[in-house]
């Protein structure tokens, strides 16, 4: 596994796809204890697209780091500011959304969630959002207990991203991590990887 550097900041089209053959795909995680499918999920991805990753403290609470894909670039918030020396050098968050044609948080905590709708950006991942260009696809694939995803606030944060063009994966019901039955496990990797494969796909078509 290859740990960060820094990020070419060619920003190409969506149609610059087709050109260079392989998508751009920003993988991110946050805390959430679906984060130990986080490798699983690089995996996929990097058998079709360019992929690098983001994730926050909490997340690395549950990723295996032995899991990811060996060449895979990872993320962190300390990365952030050690990359930074002097004016005029790149701003990583910013390279990473001009570097990335598509982002796909998974999984995407009720915490990250709220801080997404309310504009926050207290760390790598959530500065990239900030900084985002909506014009270019984003998923998320929330993963939470059942009570939190009932909550009113998921409601309303989920009505706030739909408004900025964000793209929901739904989790599933099943049995959670914490023992519980019910709505909010991540959905599986797999259906990630599938639903973000077709949209690009769909996109870089000649007209």
């Amino acid at each position: 596994m290859a740990f960060a550097e820094s990020v070419n900041s060619e920003n190409e089209p969506m149609q610059g796809v087709t050109a260079r053959n392989k998508p751009r795909i920003l993988l991110a995680a946050s805390g959430s204890v679906a984060a130990i499918k986080f490798g699983s999920l690089c995996h996929s991805f990097c058998e079709w697209a360019e992929v690098r990753a983001v994730v926050t403290k909490s997340s690395m609470h549950f990723i295996d780091k032995t899991s990811l894909p060996r060449d895979i670039i990872l993320y962190t918030d300390e990365d952030e500011w050690s990359s930074w020396k002097k004016i005029g050098d790149g701003v990583l968050h910013i390279e990473l959304r001009k570097w990335a044609d598509v982002m796909v948080i998974a999984p995407l905590s009720a915490n990250t969630l709220a801080k997404i709708a309310g504009g926050l950006c207290d760390n790598l991942l959530t500065c990239v959002v900030r900084a985002w260009d909506f014009d270019k696809p984003l998923f998320v694939a929330p993963a939470m207990n059942t009570f939190m995803w009932n909550n009113p606030f998921t409601a309303q944060h989920l009505n706030s991203i739909n408004s900025l063009g964000i793209s929901l994966i739904p989790p599933t019901t099943k049995r959670l991590a914490c023992g519980d039955y019910g709505n909010g496990a991540m959905a599986e990797p797999s259906l990630i990887y599938s639903t973000v494969m077709l949209h690009v796909n769909s996109r870089s078509q000649p007209l």
